[in-house]
C-alpha cells in the first residue's frame, strides 16, 4: 500500500513561526509522531511526503532517522495541488493510495491497516468520526438557520483511501472545472462516486490550535521510548 503524507502547510493558526509539523510535542516533532505510525502499519509499504521547499531540510532530517525508505516530495500551494503533485510521484505500478494529513499524528497504525484493507477490496474510504455535538447553521449574520439531525452527521478524518486510477481521474476533473476542496473525498461526491466511512474514532485529532498540542502532548507522552 502506498502512503502520501500531506506536509505542506503552515503555522498561521497555530500562531507559530513555522510550519506545525516540526513543533515539538512530547519529544518529538508532530510530523515524526505522525511517521512513525505510520512505518508501524504492516501494510504500508512506500511513503511519500508532500512538503514545502523551504522546509525540505528539516523534514528530510526527520525522513533519515526514520528505518524505511520515505520520498520527498516537492508540495503546492494548496493542499488539493500539493496531492495532486503526490500521485504524479507515485510509482507507475501503483493501484491504492492513503492520503493522510501530517498534523493527525495521534493516528493509530491500526487505522491505516483497517483502510488499506477496504481500498484493497477497490472501494475508496475515509477515516472518520461519528458528530457528538449539536450542529448548528447558521446564515452570513450569525443567526441559526438549521440544526441537521446529528445522527447521519461524520467528521471527516484521514487516513483517506482510493484506488490510485480514479483519484487521478477525480483530480483531472477537479482542475478542468475548477473545483476547490479541502479533502480528497469531497472530489468523489463531486462525481457520484461511493466512498465507505471507518470509525476511527474521537482520538484522531488534527493538530491545528494549540489547545490541540496539549492534548496530543497529554496522550503522546505515554507512548515515550
Amino acid at each position: 500500500m502506498h502512503l502520501l503524507i500531506a506536509a505542506a502547510g503552515s503555522g498561521s493558526r497555530m500562531g507559530a513561526d513555522r510550519n506545525k509539523l516540526l513543533l515539538n510535542v512530547a519529544g518529538k516533532a508532530v510530523l515524526e509522531w505522525t511517521l512513525k505510525a505510520a512505518l508501524a502499519s504492516k501494510a504500508i509499504n512506500w511513503i511519500g511526503i508532500i512538503g514545502q521547499p523551504k522546509d525540505k531540510s528539516s523534514i528530510c532530517s526527520i525522513i533519515e532517522n526514520s528505518v524505511a525508505s520515505v520520498k520527498w516530495i516537492n508540495g503546492g500551494s494548496t493542499r488539493q495541488k500539493s496531492v495532486q503533485l503526490g500521485l504524479a510521484a507515485l510509482p507507475v505500478n501503483a493501484k491504492s493510495v492513503m492520503i493522510h494529513d501530517g498534523a493527525r499524528c495521534l493516528v493509530s497504525p491500526l487505522v491505516f491497516d483497517e483502510i488499506a484493507k477496504i481500498v484493497s477490496n477497490g472501494q475508496a474510504v475515509i477515516a472518520a468520526s461519528q458528530v457528538t455535538d449539536t450542529i448548528k447553521k447558521v446564515d452570513k449574520d450569525g443567526v441559526i438557520i438549521e440544526s441537521p439531525p446529528r445522527s447521519g452527521l461524520w467528521a471527516a478524518q484521514t487516513p483517506q483511501g482510493f484506488p490510485v486510477n480514479k483519484l487521478k481521474h477525480a483530480h483531472s476533473e477537479a482542475i478542468a472545472k475548477g473545483w476547490n476542496v479541502t479533502d480528497d473525498a469531497s472530489l468523489f461526491e463531486r462525481l457520484g462516486l461511493p466512498v465507505k466511512i471507518y470509525d476511527a474514532g474521537p482520538s484522531n485529532i488534527k493538530v491545528t490550535t494549540p489547545f490541540d498540542l496539549v492534548i496530543a502532548e497529554s496522550l503522546l507522552s505515554t507512548l515515550k521510548d
